[in-house]
Parts: structure tokens; C-alpha cells; sequence
């Protein structure tokens, strides 16, 4: 049976094992799902930002072109009605702007015509030498690489001597429709601040289209800088938010190769992603690995107590019934030889009378210590203190444990003062000496003297039995009190013991509100002497 429980407990033990290992897949799982499912969120939001920056883009260079056509037109416009006349100077270029729409005119340095296939360059205004021999060197480049015949114009940011030129133009076709004459103006770099910032006003330009955004403004859902192709930073928009959703986009190299960056504001994110943004489930996958963990660990506890439990419940059966067998087994025999009359002599008659009291006065013993165990696991046990006076009862116990004690050729000695008298249930302390003596009768060597001493000190009552036995270890002397526990080198000995008889003792002066404890019974460290004290 105890096998048996032992396999079924390695079983459950093993269950759980299992099924620690299946919550844990399962929370590596969940969390992995989790994180799949936020790294998908982020790269939505990282796309929307992509979107931000392209309509940004987009929006820049649509108010560019129609803030630079309406100054071209006028070149195109006067060099048709007079080929051969120069360019009008910025002072006498007048043009109409649409409506709401940013004017490029106080911005204008120079005008100019170029002839692209004779490189032969004509300005109005002022332009350093250095700016013209770019010019001549820089627009044949980009009319053949860069310029967008679909918008009908182009423009070049460039760094002439490290001074930052803004040049804008188109280009008229000849007679075979080749790309022949460029008319254009340099503005100014600085125009293009306030024209982004006209272009990207929060009154005119989202960020991101309206049904992405549930109802978010722009000004609070994200910012925008715009920088040129030599870093320097053109504009930004008042408010800068720092989030990992940046991304940027090109204006267009024909816009003068400007970039937009936009960055999406984090706080702003679980109202872009449908449902919000996924929040991570590690804590409480963890919480909840380590609750199941530490139940688990319960269980696995209890499991082992209960085999520790069944084992010394296992342990305790055998030693009572081996305690209770013996003394049987003696009773019957002596009761069956003086029954059927195989004495020999009075003598004889006599030594199995004796040793069936013997017999009979340790079965009295051993029932009494399991009547109040019983008792202590019901919770009854209860003492009815008197006042006691030991010299007579310790006396009394003495002849009644003197057989016991003769078997083994064990001598008892007594020193208790006459007038020691303590508040104690006469009962328990017998019970409690009865205890004592017999562990020492027992595990002692055979012809030893077990001494009885009692004293009083400070209010309290000390009784002590000590013997002179191999002694109890140090490190054990605090789980000798503990049921069904025995030494290690007792528990495959030929000594029974039911491993109740100390903790009877304990439980008793715990009852008397005193205590016990085990010292050494001398100064070389021999014996035992085990110590009950008591209220005096």
C-alpha cells in the first residue's frame, strides 16, 4: 500500500511537472502572439508616418509650383511677344499671384535667359561672376537629367562659393520642339520658410487623411521639419514631438531636392490602430506563470509531506505494534505455563507472576501515551493542576518503573527535596517521568544508573532524568520533540519506539505553561539529561 501511494504520488508529481511545462509554452506562446501583434501595430504607425511625410512632400510641392509659375509665366510671356529684347529685371517683372497664394517677388535677385545650345547666358539684375559660370555649368546638367517637362519647370538649390542659390526656370522649345531656351529667376533661399510654412498650416493641410485619424488635429498628433539637400534645416513646425514613428520623403530633386520629416506623436497612436495599441501581456503572463509556478510548488510540497506523513505513520504502526507484541507475547506465555501448572517451583511461580506484571505495567505505559496522543490530536488533552509534592509521587513512580528497569539491570536514584511542592496534574508529571525513564532504560547500556533530580530556581521547578546512554546530537535535539521522528541510528536498530513518547512530554509542559529541553547528563558529553520545568 505504502508502495503504492509512494508511485501515485511520482505520478501527481510528474502531472504537474507536465502541466507547469504546458502553461509555460502556452504563456511563451501568448507573449510571442503579443509581441507579434505590436511589432505589426508598429509598422503600421511607421507607414503612416512614410504617409505623413509624402503628403507633406506632396502638399510642399504643389504650393511651390504655384507660388514660382505665375514669375516664369511673365518671362515666357515677355520673351514671346520680344525674343531678341533681354529679360525684364526683378523690378519690372510683374506677374498676378492666385488668390491666398505666397508671392515670390520680394525674393527675386535676378532674372536670366540662357540659349542651352550655345550656352549663351543673359541676366538681369545682380549676380556675382562666380553664380554666372555655375549657372552656365549647372542648368544644361539639369535640364537633361532633372527637369520635369510634365510640370514645365525646375528648380536648383546650389552652394556657388558656399552661398546658398535658389534658381527656378522653365524651358521653351524650338521650332523642332527641342529643348532650346531656359527662362528662369534666383530667389532668395530664405523664401522658402514662409512658403512651406503657408504650405503646411494646420488651417489648409492635415497630416494624415481624416478617416485614419479619428478626429486628431494636426498640431497635436504630429511635427515636421524640412530640411535641404545640405542638411540645412528650412523649417519646422512649432511643436517637436520625439517618438520612434519618424519617417521622411523627398520633395522632389526638381522641387530643389528638399526632404520632409514627419514624426508621429506616441501619445496619439492608440487612436490611429483600430482597437488601440496592444499593450504587452509580459507581466502578466509572468504574474501568472509565477502564481501556477508557486501552486505547483505547493502541491509538489504537500505531496512530499504527505509521503514523509504516510511513511512515519507507516513507521509509528510498527513500532506500537512491535512495542505491543513483545510484552503480549511475554504475558501469554508466563499466563499459559503458570495455567497449565509447568512450574517447577515457588520460585519459578513467583518470577512469572513478576514477569507478568512487568509485562502488564509496560503495555500500561504504552496505552497511556497512546491515549493522550489521541487525545492531542482531537484537541481534548486537558490537565487538572494541584498542588503536588514531587519527593513522593517521583518515589512512586520509581517502584512502579523498578521492574521495567531490573530487566536490564538498570539502577534508579532519586534527589528531590521533601518540601518541593509545584501546581502540577499528578497524572501528567507521572506520565511524563514514565517517558523519560523508559527512553533512557531503553537506549541506555544495560547496568547503568538513571538519575532523578528536581530543584527550584527563580520561581520555577526543575525536574530532570539523566542517564548515561550515547547522548542525543546537538543538531538533533530540537527534532527528538517532534511526532513519529527518531534518530537515524534508532530507526533500523532492534529498539522499538512508537516516536511519541518526548513529544507526549513536551506537549504536557506545554500544558503546564513550562517547557522541556535535552542537555548533555555530564562535562565529557556522555549520556543524556532531559529537563521538564515547571511553575513552583
Amino acid at each position: 500500500m505504502t508502495r503504492f501511494r509512494v508511485r501515485r504520488g511520482a505520478v501527481v508529481a510528474v502531472l504537474l511537472v507536465l502541466a507547469f511545462g504546458v502553461a509555460a509554452a502556452l504563456g511563451v506562446q501568448a507573449s510571442r502572439t503579443a509581441g507579434d501583434h505590436r511589432d505589426q501595430a508598429d509598422r503600421v504607425l511607421r507607414d503612416y508616418a512614410k504617409l505623413a511625410a509624402a503628403r507633406v512632400g506632396q502638399r510642399s510641392a504643389t504650393d511651390i509650383y504655384y507660388a514660382v509659375m505665375p514669375p516664369l509665366k511673365a518671362l515666357q510671356h515677355t520673351y514671346e511677344r520680344n525674343p531678341h529684347k533681354p529679360p525684364p529685371g526683378p523690378r519690372d517683372l510683374h506677374f498676378e499671384t492666385m488668390e491666398h497664394a505666397f508671392s515670390l517677388a520680394p525674393y527675386i535677385r535676378f532674372t536670366f535667359r540662357m540659349d542651352l545650345k550655345t550656352g549663351q547666358l543673359m541676366l538681369a539684375g545682380q549676380a556675382p561672376k562666380i553664380v554666372r559660370r555655375w549657372l552656365t555649368d549647372t542648368l544644361p546638367v539639369h535640364t537633361h537629367t532633372v527637369y520635369d517637362t510634365s510640370w514645365h519647370m525646375g528648380t536648383v538649390l546650389g552652394r556657388p562659393a558656399g552661398d546658398r542659390r535658389y534658381v527656378v526656370y522653365t524651358v521653351l522649345r524650338d521650332a523642332d520642339g527641342v529643348l532650346r531656351t531656359a527662362l528662369g529667376f534666383e530667389a532668395k533661399p530664405t523664401a522658402l520658410e514662409p512658403l512651406l510654412v503657408e504650405a503646411t498650416s494646420t488651417a489648409k493641410f492635415a497630416l494624415l487623411p481624416r478617416p485614419l485619424t479619428g478626429g486628431v488635429q494636426y498640431d497635436s498628433m504630429g511635427s515636421i521639419i524640412i530640411t535641404d539637400s545640405y542638411g540645412v534645416e528650412i523649417y519646422r513646425s512649432p511643436v517637436q514631438y520625439t517618438s520612434p514613428y519618424t519617417a521622411g520623403d523627398t520633395i522632389g530633386t526638381d522641387m530643389g531636392a528638399l526632404f520632409a520629416h514627419a514624426t508621429l506623436r506616441a501619445e496619439v497612436a492608440d487612436q490611429l490602430i483600430i482597437g488601440g495599441l496592444p499593450k504587452s501581456r509580459l507581466p502578466l503572463i509572468l504574474s501568472l506563470l509565477g502564481l501556477t509556478a508557486a501552486l505547483i510548488g505547493t502541491a509538489l510540497f504537500q505531496l512530499r509531506r504527505e509521503s514523509q506523513l504516510t511513511q512515519l505513520r507507516t513507521d509509528f504502526i510498527s513500532g506500537v505494534s512491535h512495542e505491543l507484541r513483545t510484552p503480549l507475547a511475554q504475558i501469554r506465555m508466563f499466563s499459559e505455563t503458570l495455567t497449565l501448572g509447568r512450574v517447577r517451583s515457588e520460585e519459578e511461580r513467583r518470577r512469572s507472576l513478576a514477569i507478568i506484571d512487568q509485562e502488564a505495567r509496560r503495555l500500561t505505559h504504552l496505552v497511556e501515551n497512546l491515549l493522550h496522543f489521541s487525545r492531542s490530536e482531537r484537541r481534548t488533552a486537558h490537565i487538572a493542576p494541584e498542588p503536588t509534592a514531587l519527593a513522593p509521587l517521583v518515589q512512586e513512580v520509581i517502584d512502579g518503573f523498578a521492574p521495567l528497569a531490573a530487566a536490564r539491570g538498570v539502577t534508579l536514584a532519586a534527589s528531590v527535596p521533601e518540601d518541593l511542592v509545584v501546581p502540577a496534574d499528578p497524572g501528567a508529571v507521572r506520565q511524563m517521568l514514565l517517558n523519560l525513564l523508559d527512553n533512557a532504560v531503553k537506549y541506555g547500556p544495560a547496568g547503568q544508573e538513571v538519575r532523578i533530580g528536581a530543584t527550584r530556581e527563580n520561581g520555577v521547578a526543575r525536574l530532570s532524568v539523566a542517564d548515561r546512554g550515547p547522548g542525543i546530537p546537538r543538531a538533533d535535539r530540537e527534532r527528538v520533540w517532534d511526532r513519529f521522528w527518531r534518530l537515524e541510528r534508532d530507526r533500523d536498530s532492534s529498539v522499538a519506539g512508537s516516536g511519541i513518547g518526548l513529544a507526549v512530554v513536551r506537549e504536557l509542559a506545554d500544558l503546564h505553561h513550562g517547557r522541556a529541553w535535552i542537555d548533555d547528563a555530564g562535562p565529557d558529553g556522555a549520556g543524556t539529561r532531559v529537563v521538564i520545568e515547571l511553575p513552583a
